[in-house]
């Protein structure tokens, strides 16, 4: 890095401030999910002192948290619709969030935070104004959709890495699942509602041949959209059941993607269980030559087993069309 990208010592205090002032409102907001606490509770547990306690409610306040002052002490009311807070409320999942409003690409923000040695950390956006999926293909991403990247380090080789794709699409069905829509997934990295597209993931890395550095998996998940946003042959939460706490559904994803990162065996188990893809006849374009055949099962790390007419081929990478059957015989 050269000396003018270095950051400043007030740069490098300011960032820290930030970050300790983040920390004590999750904590206070962790204090106050289980139930009403006074302010000189808080100024405790928090080793933090009384003046420092109102300030922070205060913050909150200003965030969108409804909290109440009783004789109990402070209670949280209503939380805010979305945001960095909102999501962080009652998370049981090891993340930190960051929430913009509007950025390009959740991907490039957290490419960067990773370059500057980040880890753990959700990039959250209300809409991206230069989203892209699989492909470089252009992703669109208005306002009520959930657009996030998780940003982490596994410890595992880069040959490994596509099996928390597939743990992210199993995570991302299962959040869907919860408020009452039949996702299923497309392998490798399309969420399904029946035939329309309702969430994809990208997944971008760094590291040697025996190591990941570091691995952000974007996911975008259509949530609380109209159709009229939505590109030809796509669907949303919005659409299947009507809107969805947004907040409480990113809670949910990371919560079940965490679950599967911390215990992978069950990755491949619970993809399955969910896969539109498997049984189904399928094309599948890889870089080198078209596969034909049915999808019989995926193997680690996320690799699809074909059955074609000359025998089993596995194909690690491509992009998978379900056909009918008279699309089959063709």
């Amino acid at each position: 890095m050269s000396e003018f990208m270095r950051p400043t010592h007030n740069t490098v205090v300011k960032e820290h401030l930030i970050t300790s002032m983040q920390e004590t409102r999750e904590r206070i907001l962790d204090e106050l999910n289980a139930g009403p606490r006074s302010g000189p509770e808080l100024a405790s547990a928090l080793d933090i002192s009384r003046a420092a306690v109102w300030k922070h409610i205060e913050a909150l306040r200003d965030a969108g948290f409804s909290i109440k002052s009783s004789e109990t002490g402070y209670e949280i009311t209503a939380v805010p619709e979305f945001g960095a807070h909102a999501i962080e409320f009652g998370l049981s999942a090891p993340y930190r969030i960051q929430y913009h409003e509007s950025v390009e690409s959740t991907n490039a923000t957290a490419r960067e935070l990773a370059r500057a040695g980040q880890r753990d950390i959700v990039v959250v956006a209300d809409e991206q104004t230069g989203g892209r999926g699989r492909l470089d293909r252009e992703w669109r991403s208005p306002s009520g959709g959930i657009w996030a990247s998780i940003l982490f380090e596994p410890d595992i080789p880069v040959a490994h890495s596509p099996v928390f794709t597939l743990a992210a699409a199993v995570a991302t069905a299962r959040a869907a699942r919860s408020v009452g829509v039949d996702a299923t997934i497309k392998w490798p990295n399309d969420v399904l509602v029946g035939e329309q597209k309702l969430a994809g993931i990208l997944s971008e890395m760094e590291g040697e041949a025996d190591r990941l550095s570091w691995l952000v998996i974007g996911i975008g998940l259509n949530a609380n959209l109209d159709s009229a946003d939505l590109p030809e042959h796509a669907t949303s939460i919005q659409s299947e059941v009507g809107s969805c706490d947004r907040a409480l559904l990113t809670r949910t994803l990371l919560e079940e993607f965490h679950a599967l990162r911390t215990d992978p065996d069950k990755i491949l188990p619970a993809w399955r269980e969910l896969s539109a893809t498997l049984g189904t006849a399928v094309c599948v374009e890889t870089p080198s030559e078209t596969v034909r055949g049915t999808a019989v099962d995926v193997t680690y790390p996320g690799q699809l087993v074909i059955e074609t007419q000359d025998g089993t081929e596995v194909v690690s990478t491509g992009d998978c069309e379900h056909l009918r059957p008279d699309s089959e015989r063709k």
